[in-house]
């Protein structure tokens, strides 16, 4: 029998809606053999995950999505899989970045409130925004606030209306260290979502070549904006430069999203393969480092 998986699902740790427990009960009742919480540059979670994992009979790999720049390419978005995510580097080097964001966010509150004032309408307090938020606060706590308030009414119209004209420039890694960081840590790491940085194929042939030679392992192919098509061109571009396909819905549980666990937009079917390729690349990589 098929097994079937999931590698790229959030909580409330970053920006999905559940607790690492709920997201992975759902990904196990979805009948999943493998699944892996990826929350943004946070790893709050992951201990919870692996061990509702044991508790529900899915394996769960350790994992981390990190906000990355390159060049002038804003927001591209690094899997690793098989961290340590207790590792001190790690650990500390998205402390940092958490702490960066908060002071974010509370800017972009108080650009917010405001906008508010302009309106007639009472403020939002920061306070309950944090308590939306069980580890990484971003803007999606944010927008849940303002849907609460009655101030919009769903995630696109608060973005729209308020989180958008409001923004506070982002913290990025630079792809380089992203990449070292992950191998730092004992993992190994993955292109995530190709398409939402950029339709163009020869400028992601170029993409993936610049970063293959910084280290990069793998390709996430099956990814929720991808066809069928688009998927096996994704696989053959990773099979030409020797690296490890991966797959993932990118879930956040956002309400009024058509995007479920285990099936991205309908057709995601991710063969348990992926995960036996992140064990081979795990090994590869370890055997380096012994040497």
């Amino acid at each position: 029998m098929e097994k079937f998986v999931d590698l790229h699902l959030h909580s409330h740790c970053s920006d999905g809606l559940y607790a690492p427990t709920e997201v992975i009960r759902r990904a196990a009742e979805a009948g999943l053999a493998a699944a892996a919480l990826a929350d943004h540059d946070n790893v709050d979670g992951v201990e919870e995950a692996m061990q509702t994992g044991r508790t529900y009979g899915i394996e769960v790999l350790s994992s981390v999505e990190l906000s990355v720049i390159w060049e002038s390419y804003r927001d591209i978005h690094l899997l690793g899989y098989g961290i340590d995510h207790r590792h001190p580097g790690l650990t500390a080097a998205l402390k940092e970045f958490r702490d960066f964001r908060a002071g974010r966010n509370e800017r972009i509150v108080e650009r917010i409130n405001g906008k508010l004032a302009e309106e007639g309408r009472a403020p939002i307090c920061f306070a309950e925004v944090q308590k939306h938020a069980e580890g990484t606060l971003g803007r999606p706590h944010i927008a849940r606030v303002l849907i609460d308030h009655g101030y919009a009414r769903n995630h696109e119209e608060a973005f729209a209306r308020y989180l958008v004209p409001c923004n506070v420039a982002k913290r990025y890694f630079p792809m380089d260290e992203a990449i070292a960081l992950i191998h730092d840590a004992g993992g190994i790491t993955s292109l995530a979502h190709p398409p939402y940085i950029t339709d163009d194929r020869q400028q992601l042939r170029h993409l993936f070549d610049v970063f293959t030679d910084m280290g990069l392992d793998g390709i996430e192919a099956y990814n929720n904006r991808s066809t069928n098509a688009d998927i096996d061109w994704y696989i053959t571009e990773a099979r030409r430069r020797e690296l490890i396909v991966t797959g993932g819905s990118d879930y956040h549980g956002v309400e009024g999203s058509d995007i479920v666990i285990g099936g991205g937009r309908g057709n995601l079917r991710i063969p348990y393969d992926c995960v036996e390729d992140i064990r081979r690349a795990l090994a590869r990589r370890a055997g380096k480092e012994r040497v």
